[in-house]
């Protein structure tokens, strides 16, 4: 097949299942997954109940729930669905911007967290990121999430895993692990981004973290995601 055939082979293709109660919502999901080429569309629902059961026996490869359906809401279809198949990557869409929300689902191991409004523009990359064993926040609600500031967290403590970081590798990490670009680090610290770069790396090198997930659960641990305010 020719590399730069538009359409993959069948089998090459993400098996995507979408998951929401507004026809409208629904329908325009289907037409990002279906405009995309490497991706192929598996099962929807309009409800928690089915899909539950749908995802369960098809075993897409992101399943994408909306968080408000009826007979079953996304939270308890996602926390069920990943307790059946806990490796099962999940994508969460959402109107609450409330980083509650956000907190609790990335908890039970969701990989992504995208807002409707925002649905057009991040669906798909959220999809492909998830996908691929990353986790995806809504550019919106991430920036929104940062929690306390460096200067609130003790490096003091011979016990805590970040005893041996720099101030300015805290710092860095920090912001990575809400969503932040090294060019918007690299601006806010006012250091260059080939800085930026290496004080990540020496900090997840440091703390043994090899991706992203990882770093979100740590700083889920250390309260750098919060709730937003209103």
């Amino acid at each position: 097949m020719d590399a730069k055939s538009p359409n993959p082979p069948h089998g090459s293709r993400l098996r995507i299942f979408l998951a929401d109660d507004h026809p409208i919502v629904l329908s325009g999901m289907k037409m990002l997954v279906a405009e995309d080429p490497e991706l192929e569309l598996v099962g929807e629902a309009t409800d928690g109940p089915k899909a539950l059961r749908r995802a369960i026996e098809l075993r897409p490869d992101v399943a994408v729930f909306d968080l408000s359906m009826p007979g079953m809401n996304g939270i308890d279809v996602t926390e069920k669905y990943l307790e059946a198949l806990p490796k099962a990557r999940v994508l969460v869409l959402s109107v609450q911007e409330d980083g509650a929300y956000l907190r609790r689902l990335l908890k039970m191991g969701v990989g992504g967290y995208i807002l409707k409004r925002s649905a057009t523009d991040e669906l798909i990359r959220g999809i492909h990121a998830v996908a691929a064993g990353g986790l995806y926040l809504d550019p919106a609600i991430a920036g929104r999430a940062i929690g306390r500031g460096v200067q609130q967290v003790s490096i003091d403590s011979e016990t805590s895993p970040i005893s041996e970081l720099s101030t300015r590798e805290l710092e860095v990490l920090r912001l990575a692990s809400v969503g932040h670009s090294n060019k918007v680090i690299s601006a806010k610290l006012q250091v260059g981004s080939k800085s930026v770069e290496t004080y990540k790396a020496r900090a997840m090198d440091k703390l043994g973290f090899t991706n992203r997930v990882e770093l979100i659960r740590f700083a889920l641990s250390m309260g750098w995601l919060e709730s937003a305010e209103p």
